[in-house]
């Protein structure tokens, strides 16, 4: 019940402050909530449904720059945001300087590094230059799907079932 506590405080804290960091070149989505355990793609389209976990969550497998990382859909967080050893697995490592956003979390405040993500892929859908932070890893849960990838892109969540459309 405590992970759940924080992960949903630091949801909403990176959704609140991570606004100010970013200007966002995109339209609005038009529907919430998101994810699910594999995401599956009709041959030959853009479209991707993902369904909803025994958790409740929508949790996905994206690729970022061809390398695997799995996330869990959040229509809260503004950008994506990545766990620090994640992100090193990607090949994505920010210096200590670049650690210079404040985030609010519910651990208290952190700093995260803005990056961005030349290419990100759920199924068959790829999104391009994806604004993203890298928070340490005591201070997320899990890596976060968030609107600097779902904003370019038309989603639906019903009957327990997420469609993202590009």
């Amino acid at each position: 019940m405590r992970f759940i506590v924080i992960f949903a405080v630091a949801a909403v804290a990176i959704g609140a402050f991570v606004p100010t960091l970013f200007n966002p070149r995109s339209r609005p989505a038009t529907t919430a909530n998101i994810a699910a355990p594999e995401p599956q793609a009709p041959a030959g389209s853009r479209t991707v449904s993902i369904r909803r976990a025994s958790d409740g969550h929508f949790h996905t497998e994206a690729s970022v720059d061809g390398r695997r990382v799995d996330m869990l859909v959040d229509t809260g967080a503004s950008v994506i945001a990545l766990r620090e050893r994640d992100a090193a697995r990607l090949g994505i490592h920010p210096a200590a300087r670049d650690y210079s956003a404040k985030i609010s979390t519910a651990n208290g405040v952190v700093l995260a590094a803005r990056v961005e993500l030349n290419r990100v892929e759920v199924g068959g859908i790829t999104v391009r230059n994806v604004a993203a932070v890298v928070l340490p890893d005591e201070a997320l849960g899990k890596n976060l799907l968030g609107m600097s990838f779902l904003s370019k892109l038309r989603w639906e969540q019903r009957n327990g079932q997420l469609t993202l459309e590009q």
